[in-house]
């Protein structure tokens, strides 16, 4: 029987480098960190490489996209010390990640639809209170919550009332009501407070609802690369477990 060529093939640390933009140091540098097996020396103590180290590069740059830098490079090191099952849960970690992730946007989405504009002939809406504003009792009615919650939403970091300068009583502006609202929709689907704080953060940072669906647009389609990097990388690697046997 004839030998198999390609897998005597031997490749140079730079052979490896090239094909994927990367430099020599990186390849040394992915093998002290177990991404890839230890490389074969020459006599002279130069390191060679063989196809199963190209097929380990190319798996592990596979998995970054979908399950960064830190987690794709557990993964390669779990699968190189004989730890396929470690490496399997380290990938199932990253999908439920993603899970949840997909379960949080679909939450605020689902609240901005709920979030129907606040009018003066809503119930409660055109309460006394100060100018441009409502005060916590109103909108703690409005709301069918507690002014205790709304303080505790307010130390959580939720929402940030500014103090009417005659009495000292906090006052919800436009903004504030907003993002109460948005808040109180979230704790319903059972989300807490320290979730929900970044979540209304996005809202101020975006200016509003208007502006933070189409940054949820670009969130929805960053989950949907993620997915389908993740299928790659698992693709690469299936392939990098069959050669290594």
């Amino acid at each position: 029987m004839g030998r198999n060529l390609q897998s005597d093939r031997k490749f140079r640390p730079i052979d490896l480098a090239r094909g994927h933009g990367l430099s020599t140091q990186a390849i040394r540098n992915y093998e002290e960190a177990g991404i890839l097996p230890a490389a074969d020396r020459t006599p002279h103590g130069y390191r060679t490489y063989a196809p199963l180290h190209a097929r380990a590069l190319g798996a592990f740059l596979a998995l970054v996209p979908g399950h960064g830098h830190r987690t794709a490079a557990s993964v390669m090191r779990a699968v190189n010390q004989g730890a396929v099952d470690e490496a399997f849960r380290l990938i199932d970690e990253s999908h439920a990640q993603l899970l949840d992730d997909r379960r949080t946007l679909q939450a605020v989405e689902s609240a901005l639809r709920d979030l129907a504009p606040t009018t003066p002939s809503e119930p409660g809406a055109a309460e006394s209170g100060p100018p441009g504003g409502t005060f916590i009792g109103p909108l703690a009615a409005r709301l069918g919550i507690r002014p205790a919650t709304l303080r505790t939403w307010e130390r959580a970091g939720l929402v940030r009332p500014r103090r009417d300068r005659l009495t000292g009583y906090r006052v919800y502006d436009e903004a504030d009501v907003r993002d109460v609202r948005l808040a109180h929709q979230l704790r319903r689907g059972g989300y807490l407070l320290e979730q929900i704080a970044p979540l209304i953060a996005q809202v101020r940072g975006a200016g509003g609802l208007e502006p933070l669906e189409a940054a949820l647009g670009d969130w929805r389609g960053q989950l949907s690369a993620r997915g389908r990097a993740m299928l790659t990388g698992a693709a690469e690697l299936e392939a990098y477990l069959r050669e290594r046997g």
